[in-house]
């Protein structure tokens, strides 16, 4: 099954689709999704969750195999959802939606 969710960051639209053990980002601009790999990441946000990446030349590879790893551990799409969800309202982005193939969409309680 695949899970979509939808952010606002400032005036942007962000997509998210989870699908089994992939996540997938669309952005502003992108026709397509795109994994993480396809995304330019912040070092200093990078470095805020995981400050031992600070001096490391790899950082974003590294960065890129976590995020990947901490994907494959959880059970459910859920579970992973409710991750990306709560990891990227730490930067800023405000859920909006939330929409299961084939059902509507279902607005997200922002508290």
């Amino acid at each position: 099954m695949t899970i979509g969710i939808v952010f606002k960051l400032g005036s942007d639209i962000i997509e998210v689709r989870v699908q089994d053990f992939n996540v997938y980002f669309r952005t502003p601009g992108f026709g397509q999704f795109a994994d993480i790999e396809g995304l330019k990441l912040n070092k200093v946000g990078v470095i805020k969750e995981f400050p031992d990446l600070k001096d490391n030349k790899e950082w974003k590879k590294e960065a890129i195999k976590r995020f990947k790893e901490k994907i494959k551990s959880m059970e459910t799409e859920m579970e992973r959802v409710k991750y990306v969800i709560d990891d990227l309202k730490k930067y800023g982005y405000v859920p909006m939606y939330f929409q299961r193939a084939g059902h509507r969409p279902t607005k997200l309680n922002n508290e």
